[in-house]
């Protein structure tokens, strides 16, 4: 049975269908999932997709965080499910607390829409396992708030424990420390700001996408077996 993923929707979601087809390229059967949803049973993992949730009134994910599938996804997460944010989806997952740090409007206060480079950093979280560390990745960025902040203490944890997964080679946006994507404690909810959903064919620009996908794919089908 393919892997089941659920494709969260809020109102002002913009992404939801591009993460669906690169859910299926990886392997995986995806399911919307709308925002009032209370219960996540079938689902063997999920994915927070990009685009502007509510409308990004107040900040980015600042109303999200309280939709009813936010307190089904804290407890898919709580008890180990993958839990994946793109984009919009990391800023929701650090507004509810499911993540450290916060977000704000990027360097020099323009909107960023264009290919950046990654780098495999670790690879004990659900969307890196199984790829070498120090593996570089062409994906997309499209973002005005995805500068991604948090104190001197929270960012000594992030690197004591080893939980910064992705980070930029040109950063696009000012992050510290070049952070593009972390994972909690566990390495099971994960937030990134590239798309690697719209990077899952030569056709696009890059396939790049793809291995990062096949490994959240994977991790979850672990997951369910285990």
């Amino acid at each position: 049975m393919a892997t089941r993923v659920g494709v969260v929707v809020f109102p002002g979601t913009n992404c939801e269908h591009d993460a669906l087809a690169g859910l299926e390229v990886a392997g995986a059967r995806g399911t919307l999932v709308w925002h009032t949803e209370t219960q996540l049973r079938t689902m063997d993992a999920i994915v927070i997709p990009g685009g502007f949730a509510h409308g990004d009134y107040l900040r980015p994910g600042a109303l999200a965080r309280f939709s009813p599938v936010m307190e089904a996804v804290g407890r898919f997460a709580a008890e180990g499910g993958p839990v994946v944010g793109i984009c919009n989806g990391f800023q929701v997952l650090t507004e509810a607390g499911l993540l450290p740090g916060a977000f704000v409007k990027n360097r020099g206060l323009k909107f960023v829409c264009a290919p950046t480079t990654v780098r495999v950093e670790v690879t004990h979280s659900v969307i890196t396992a199984g790829l070498e560390p120090g593996t570089r990745l062409c994906i997309p960025v499209n973002h005005f708030s995805g500068s991604y902040v948090c104190d001197e203490r929270t960012l000594a944890h992030l690197r004591a424990s080893n939980q910064v997964i992705l980070r930029y080679l040109d950063n696009p946006n000012g992050s510290i420390d070049d952070i593009a994507g972390i994972a909690n404690d566990a390495g099971n909810v994960v937030g990134l700001m590239p798309h690697p959903e719209r990077a899952i064919d030569e056709l696009l620009g890059s396939a790049d996408g793809l291995a990062l996908l096949r490994a959240f794919v994977s991790s979850s089908a672990c997951v369910r077996a285990g």
